[in-house]
C-alpha cells in the first residue's frame, strides 16, 4: 500500500465535518494506506480528514509504540456511552506536529462502529485506547485538539506550532 499526505492545520478541511460513510462504500485500500501513514508517521490515530477523505472513518492502535498492537478501523463511529470520569493527558496531534496539549477526556468510553468487513462492533475503551478514540472522533466532527482549551492556552499552542514550522 503506500504512505498517504497529512494535511496540516490550519488546512480548512480539518475543520469541517465529515459525512457518513455509504453502505457498499470499497475501503480496503484506503484503511491499508491510512495505517500505513498512521505507522509511518508515527501515530496511534488517524482520521480520514486528516489525508483529506471528509468520511466518518479513521484508524487507530494506541498500543503498537509499546509493543501491544490493537490495530482497529472504524468506519461511522459513534459513543454509545462514556464514563463521568476525566483525565488530563498529553496530546500530539499529526496534523499538529511538534507540539501538545493538555487535554481532559472520559477515561472510559463505548465505541459503536462498522469494521472493514462490514460487521458491526461494540467494544469498550479506556485509558490510552479512550483518548485515541475521541481525539479522532473530534477531527470526524470538525474539532482539533486545542479546540478543548481555553482561548489562551489555544493561542499559546498555535503561537509554538507556527514558530515551529517556520
Amino acid at each position: 500500500m503506500s504512505v498517504l499526505p497529512i494535511l496540516l492545520w490550519p488546512d480548512p478541511r480539518l475543520s469541517q465535518p465529515c459525512a457518513p460513510v455509504q453502505e457498499g462504500d470499497d475501503l480496503h485500500d484506503l484503511i491499508a494506506d491510512m495505517f500505513d501513514t498512521m505507522y509511518d508517521a508515527p501515530g496511534r490515530g488517524l482520521a480520514g480528514p486528516q489525508v483529506g477523505v471528509l468520511k466518518r472513518i479513521f484508524v487507530m492502535d494506541a498500543g503498537w509504540k509499546d509493543g501491544t498492537p490493537t490495530p482497529r478501523a472504524c468506519i461511522n463511529p459513534h459513543i454509545l456511552s462514556r464514563a463521568q470520569t476525566q483525565a488530563t493527558g498529553a496530546e500530539g496531534c499529526l496534523s499538529v506536529p511538534g507540539v501538545e496539549a493538555r487535554v481532559a477526556r472520559s477515561t472510559d468510553v463505548t465505541l459503536g462502529y462498522t469494521d472493514e468487513n462490514g460487521a458491526e462492533q461494540r467494544v469498550a475503551l479506556s485509558g490510552a485506547e479512550a483518548r485515541v478514540a475521541l481525539h479522532e472522533l473530534d477531527h470526524l466532527d470538525g474539532r482539533m485538539h486545542f479546540d478543548h482549551l481555553s482561548a489562551a492556552e489555544r493561542d499559546g499552542l498555535l503561537s509554538d506550532y507556527e514558530a515551529a514550522r517556520g
